[in-house]
């Protein structure tokens, strides 16, 4: 029996199947494939961002699985959305939905304010980010991002915790991507209502056609039961209505 491909892309902290606790199941129900961005992975070191390569990774996902069949729904979270829209603009034949999960696409909203202020918050620090400790970004970003919702963290430890915390600093700043909006492409947003950054910029897309719907969790609301069963009835929907017009 044929199956719908999914692609998960993940954010800036766990990656591959790790980052979607709560979408493992679909695979029963899909061809899911849980990506590695570029620069993530296990062993080896991490690189700088390269927004085309996290691109071209997606695009890669979506090709002819040798079955004759290409294509396939894509669900990114936050840093990930970035990869998810740059694919979708270049090869929108692809891409037949796209689930953006609290998106970091902050190049699309920057002359809005709450943008704008979390660049003016944030850019500092990036702007200093090759002369810091990995830890000493790490402890910093937290502070500035979550200081309101996260409690204060001990020191990093664990080899894979300092390899994230150095992958963290070689991230490049979002406001950077080279954003457009996507023609055509059924698009959910999905946030946690708990950051106005994030429902600018569902607000902004929603301007642009997009379904916008919430669910708490901060700022992974597709790990609550809630933000899970709404981005599976959005791909199952969206599944539906493509395959009754091809019908």
């Amino acid at each position: 029996m044929f199956k719908q491909r999914v692609v998960f892309v993940h954010g800036a902290g766990s990656f591959g199947a790790a980052a979607w606790p709560k979408q493992h199941g679909m695979a029963l129900n899909y061809d899911a494939l849980f990506l590695r961005r570029h620069g993530f992975d296990p062993v080896a070191e991490p690189l700088e961002t390269d927004f085309a390569a996290d691109a071209a990774i997606v695009l890669g996902s979506l090709a002819d699985d040798g079955r004759g069949a290409a294509g396939g729904h894509v669900v990114a979270h936050s840093q990930g959305a970035i990869a998810a829209m740059m694919a979708a603009v270049e090869r929108p034949d692809l891409v037949q939905s796209l689930t953006l999960v609290e998106p970091a696409c902050l190049s699309l909203t920057a002359e809005l304010p709450a943008t704008a202020a979390h660049r003016a918050l944030m850019q500092p620090l990036f702007e200093v980010r090759h002369h810091l400790g990995d830890e000493d970004f790490h402890r910093e970003f937290v502070r500035r991002v979550f200081a309101a919702h996260t409690p204060a963290q001990a020191g990093l430890g664990a080899p894979e915790d300092q390899r994230e915390a150095r992958r963290l600093r070689l991230q490049a700043p979002p406001w950077d991507a080279p954003l457009q909006i996507v023609p055509g492409v059924p698009t959910l947003v999905l946030t946690g209502g708990w950051e106005p950054l994030y429902e600018e910029i569902a607000g902004y897309l929603r301007e642009t056609g997009a379904l916008h719907r919430t669910a708490a969790g901060g700022h992974r609301p597709h790990d609550s039961v809630e933000g899970d069963r709404i981005i599976r009835t959005f791909i199952a929907d969206v599944g539906r209505q493509q395959h009754a017009r091809a019908s």
